[in-house]
């Protein structure tokens, strides 16, 4: 590692060392959180570990054999520790790897920073939690208005620590704030161009279409794994988050303001039942889980908006993280079923020339 201490090297993300790494070693290190740790068996019967390492946006497996200096290291470290991890990174066969490797447990105010995400992460999910606020506090119907604030009053946090999935897209602690920001943004502008379409409802059926992920979807209070409980895996976050809005709406009817409601047209029954119509049918066939095809112009645009969203997500990680196979042509990833190709340029002109008078 030259004669460069670890702690001064260049701190940097997994993504980050995805986009330099190479076949040549490089110096950096990383902070991670180990999400776990399996002991097996080479074809000769040498013991090794797999411990798959994490960060607030990606993941590695860290191969440790057993010629390995810290290989009994490797061995006492337990599930969701959080490591430094300082050396000669290389591409290799199996992707990511440490050479001449430094390890030490993080501090505390380490693994609070880390827990925060890279900073541009950081600033980049505050931002939209911002931006989600502002798009709930300018609705005008005051029923749906009224049923977003609460949710983000009772609930805010835990949205702010859950992915939009598990792998496919968003796939990291406060993905969903992302998706559903992004989502916003999309539909407040559709709306803009199609007046038959319902902004405040748009806006309350995105902020409510996964709102069954923070309980399938959520991540540990205090790291990046996002673990497995009985009741996501056998409803699915779709009858979630309409059991969800149910309850807030039963609970905003015993506010002693909702009986201003009464005189509201259209009534307040319909605009829950059009509310729960875009949850049920956000994935847009039944095939895909929804439970009821989408039939009014909303669901519609709902499902379409989650769709582009989640699929120029996916663009964005491919071209981040896939091998590039040609100029321009990168390696095709899960779920993506083809190769994908660098998007057209913008074009950019040069000023236009003064004419002389």
């Amino acid at each position: 590692m030259s004669d460069q201490m670890p702690d001064d090297l260049d701190l940097i993300t997994i993504t980050q060392l995805r986009q330099v790494a190479n076949p040549t070693p490089q110096p950096y290190r990383l902070h991670l959180q180990v999400e776990s740790r399996i002991e097996k068996a080479t074809s000769s019967g040498s013991p090794f570990f797999e411990v798959k390492l994490v960060d607030a946006a990606d993941s590695f497996i860290w191969r440790v054999f057993d010629n390995n200096p810290l290989f009994q290291d490797a061995a006492k470290l337990g599930r969701n520790a959080f490591i430094q991890l300082a050396g000669q990174w290389v591409e290799g066969k199996y992707g990511l790897e440490p050479r001449q490797v430094q390890m030490r447990m993080l501090a505390e105010d380490e693994a609070s920073t880390l827990l925060l995400g890279d900073p541009d992460l950081s600033a980049r999910q505050s931002a939209d939690y911002t931006d989600i606020v502002s798009f709930v506090e300018s609705m005008r119907d005051p029923r749906l208005a009224k049923l977003c604030r609460v949710f983000l009053e009772r609930h805010g946090e835990r949205f702010r620590r859950t992915g939009a999935a598990r792998k496919n897209h968003h796939a990291r602690r406060g993905g969903l704030v992302e998706h559903v920001a992004q989502m916003m943004r999309c539909a407040v502008a559709l709306a803009g161009l199609y007046p038959q379409l319902n902004r405040d409802l748009m806006i309350a059926g995105v902020l409510f279409h996964d709102c069954g992920k923070l309980w399938e979807n959520v991540y540990a209070e205090s790291g990046f794994t996002m673990p497995y409980n009985l009741t996501a895996e056998m409803l699915g976050h779709i009858p979630l988050g309409l059991e969800l809005v149910n309850k807030l709406w039963r609970d905003l009817l015993e506010d002693p303001s909702a009986a201003e409601w009464a005189s509201l047209e259209p009534a307040s029954e319909i605009v829950r039942l059009h509310l729960l119509h875009l949850i049920a049918a956000h994935h847009g066939s039944l095939e895909f889980g929804s439970p009821v095809l989408p039939k009014t112009p909303e669901a519609v645009a709902l499902h379409h908006v989650d769709n582009i969203d989640a699929k120029l997500e996916m663009f964005r990680r491919g071209y981040a993280s896939s091998k590039e196979l040609a100029p321009g042509i990168f390696e095709k990833f899960s779920p993506w079923p083809v190769n994908i190709v660098a998007p057209l340029p913008t074009v950019h002109l040069p000023p236009a020339e003064s004419v002389a008078s």
